[in-house]
Order: C-alpha cells, then sequence, then structure tokens
C-alpha cells in the first residue's frame, strides 16, 4: 500500500503525465455522458422491450461494447465497432490490392492516406448500420418515438446524428492516443466493458443466494477463483516473450571500439494484442445486421445459430476468427525480412545463422512457433464464456470469465500502465512494481 501511494505522488510529480491521465478522464467522462444522452424525439421511459433484447445473446455483447448505449437509444449507439469493421476492410486491402500496398509502404504520407480512407468507408458502414439499428429500434420501442413524429421523418435526421456520434466517438479516442494515456480506441472500448462489471458481478452474487440449486457462496467462490485463474493465464500469455539473442560484430573507429556486444530481439507471444480479439468480434456482430433486414422466425438455422454466442457454431467461427486474425495481424506488423536487414546493416547477426535471408528464414520460424501456440491458448480463452454458461453463471458475468471482455480489459491495462512506468522511468522515479518495470511490451522471458 505504501508503494502504492509512493507511486501516486510520483505520478503528480511529472506534470506531463498528470496532464495525460486528466485527459483521458475528461474524454472518457465525456464518453460516458453521451451514453446516457437519448437520440431527440425517443421516450427513455419506453424502452423496456429494447433493453430486454439487449439483456442476453449477441446484443448483450453489443451493448456492452457500446458502453450500454445501444440499449438507451444514445447518440452514441452505434459505438466504435462501425470504425473497428472499416480498419479490417483497410487491413486486407493492403495485403491484397497493390495500390494499397503501395500507398502503405509510403511511410507517413501513406498512413495519413490509407487513415482517410478508413474514415470515408467507416461513414459508408455508418449509413447502412444506422437505418438498421433504427429499425430495430421501431419494431422494438416504436411507441417510444414523440407524438406527431412519424418514422419516415424521424429516420433521416437519426441517421445524420447515430453517424456523427460515432465519428464523435472515433475523435475521443485519437485525442485520448495523442493527448492522453494508451491506445484511445481499445480505451473506449475498455471502458464501455468495465461499466459492466459491477451490475453483472451484483447480479450473479444474488442468483447464487436465491436461486434453488444456485450453490451459495461455495460456488460463488469457486468461480472467482476460475476467474482469477484465467485473468492470470491471459496476463501471462499478453507478457510473455521469447528472446534471439543478437550478437553484433566489433568496430574500430580511430582509438574507439563499436559493437561486440549482445542484445536480444524481443518476439511476443501474442504480439498482435487486442486488435485480433476486436476485429473477430466486430465480423461476428455482421449476422446481427442482417437480421434486421428479416424475419427472425424465417431465419435459417446457420443464422440463428450465429446470433447465439453461446452455441458451438459461434464458438467455433469466433475462434478460428481469432486465430486468423493473430496470426494476419503478427505477419504485417513484424517482417522478418526487414528485420534481418537491420540487424545486417549494424552488423548483427544471430550465433549460428547466416545474414541475410537465413536470419530472415529463422526469425519466421520462431514467430511462427510462437504465434501458432499463442493464437490456440487466446482462442479457448476467448470462448471461455460458453464453458462458464454450463455452470449456470449469469451472462453478464460469464462474459468475464474470458472472452473479448477480459482479453480486451488485461491486455488494454497492460498497455496502460506500461505508458505511465516509461513515463516514471524516464524522469528517474521508481516505477509501479518493485522490480520497477511492468513487462507489457519488453516482457519477461518465456521459452
Amino acid at each position: 500500500m505504501k508503494k502504492f501511494i509512493e507511486t501516486l505522488k510520483n505520478i503528480w510529480k511529472v506534470e506531463d503525465l498528470r496532464a495525460r491521465i486528466g485527459i483521458t478522464v475528461l474524454f472518457v467522462a465525456i464518453y460516458r455522458f453521451g451514453s446516457f444522452v437519448v437520440l431527440p424525439g425517443i421516450n427513455p421511459g419506453m424502452l423496456d422491450t429494447l433493453q430486454k433484447q439487449t439483456a442476453g445473446g449477441l446484443m448483450s455483447l453489443l451493448d456492452m461494447f457500446s458502453g450500454g448505449a445501444f440499449s438507451n437509444a444514445s447518440i452514441f449507439a452505434l459505438g466504435i465497432m462501425p470504425y473497428i469493421s472499416a480498419s479490417i476492410v483497410m487491413q486486407l486491402l493492403a495485403v491484397a490490392v497493390p495500390y494499397f500496398q503501395k500507398m502503405q509502404r509510403e511511410g507517413e504520407s501513406g498512413r495519413k492516406k490509407i487513415s482517410m480512407y478508413t474514415r470515408y468507408l467507416t461513414v459508408a458502414i455508418l449509413l447502412f448500420q444506422a437505418p438498421s439499428y433504427l429499425i430495430n429500434l421501431k419494431m422494438q420501442a416504436g411507441a417510444a418515438l414523440a407524438t406527431g413524429i412519424s418514422w419516415p421523418v424521424f429516420m433521416f435526421p437519426a441517421t445524420v446524428i447515430l453517424a456523427a456520434g460515432s465519428m464523435f466517438i472515433l475523435w475521443l479516442g485519437e485525442r485520448i492516443t495523442d493527448k492522453g494515456i494508451g491506445n484511445g480506441i481499445s480505451m473506449i472500448i475498455m471502458i464501455g466493458i468495465v461499466a459492466r462489471l459491477p451490475q453483472a458481478f451484483i447480479q450473479e452474487l444474488t442468483s447464487r443466494f436465491t436461486a434453488i440449486s444456485g450453490g451459495g457462496i461455495v460456488m460463488f467462490l469457486i468461480e472467482l477463483i476460475i476467474l482469477y485463474a484465467v485473468v492470470c493465464a491471459a496476463i501471462v500469455l499478453v507478457q510473455g516473450v521469447r528472446k534471439i539473442p543478437v550478437q553484433y560484430a566489433k568496430r574500430i573507429v580511430g582509438n574507439k571500439q563499436y559493437g561486440g556486444a549482445r542484445q536480444y530481439i524481443p518476439l511476443k507471444l501474442f504480439a498482435a494484442n487486442v486488435m485480433p480479439i476486436i476485429f473477430a468480434q466486430a465480423i461476428m456482430f455482421i449476422p446481427l445486421t442482417i437480421i434486421q433486414y428479416t424475419n427472425p422466425e424465417n431465419a435459417s438455422w446457420l443464422l440463428r445459430a450465429m446470433l447465439d454466442h453461446h452455441s458451438w457454431m459461434y464458438n467455433l467461427v469466433f475462434a478460428l476468427l481469432i486465430i486468423a486474425f493473430t496470426n494476419f495481424y503478427t505477419a504485417i506488423t513484424l517482417n522478418p525480412t526487414q528485420m534481418a536487414e537491420d540487424m545486417k546493416r549494424n552488423n548483427g547477426f544471430i550465433p549460428g545463422v547466416k545474414p541475410g535471408k537465413d536470419t530472415a528464414d529463422y526469425i519466421d520460424t520462431v514467430m511462427s512457433r510462437i504465434t501458432l501456440p499463442g493464437s490456440l491458448f487466446i482462442a479457448f480463452i476467448a470462448i471461455m464464456p460458453a464453458f462458464a454458461s454450463l455452470l449456470d453463471v449469469q451472462d453478464a458475468f460469464s462474459q468475464f470469465f474470458g472472452g473479448t471482455s477480459l482479453l480486451i480489459l488485461v491486455g488494454v491495462v497492460l498497455d496502460t500502465l506500461q505508458q505511465i512506468e516509461s513515463h516514471l522511468l524516464m524522469r528517474h522515479y521508481d516505477g509501479l512494481l518493485s522490480s520497477g518495470r511492468i513487462h507489457g511490451r519488453g516482457g519477461v522471458a518465456a521459452y
């Protein structure tokens, strides 16, 4: 406790860090406030049916990612997921389409162009998803619209407001990344998840004591132990790295000697962090959009299965998407050929491996060996809520037994703490741990 208080004092002493944390808290507060601002013309007291719809199933996940804005018919109801969907499309285009491949290699100017196209695509997706949301709102809570306003007249301004609300959330996320602490987009998603935790905890505790076969305090303690074990496993996976030794040749320039030291290249077991999970979850929300244009009773068994996040079909597809996105995202963010060239340019080599192509092949082999098992493990943690439901865990609380919720929480919290740690160490203050280092990106060795 004394160490924690001392760390808080050190954070307060660093003016830049204090300002960044203050900006982050301010923007997060704005986002949470906007989640309760209802669309103009909608009576919030008549949204009971919509809130019941989002109490379970895949709708509950969508509501969680929007921080409850979806069930509140808020101006932020569509959340940040349309931007995530647009980012997925643009990253796929950057791999498959030569025009975008060239743009990606142009450096900062290319990234700005890709970012601009991503925003345009986000707006296009919003103009499709906003009417879908409003159609569902009409079906679930048509009486909530104020008297004297027809739905056709309401649809156009409401679509514009919903699209503008999501773009404003994107702006908030970017400002958090630039001026605050942590990745702003991931931070906004995490805040929406955390907002649901206290209510889910109380519901689960109440159900264990009130249900006939609830199990009481013993079963609730077992749940907490399992939850703790899953959290620890997720932290180990996010932190772990495989270190590749690199030897630098000695160079003598004048009277000075350069190189000769051995360093290490840290390759993370889960280098992609939370992005593949967010990407996979965004894809899994597509059936929700499709079903809103059809009669659910006439939907195929496959579509109904994809709407049930406890079904084996949903979890199988979700796990495969996470595995695919993890390997894909790692491949496009870590380039073994570029790493080998940089190493050769600085007179470095891996002991026992020839420089150049052999070094690139060696790094690629190591990455493959650690990425695939890591993606399999992270996929297993992602589908843990389905197993938790078999123990009669409440739907809202089961999402924290793994799944997207837990993985995002662990990834974002560790990344944010590491950034705070870096600011403290740069000013020669003690870090957040007694060892003085949080292994968020640098990691601990895991062989």
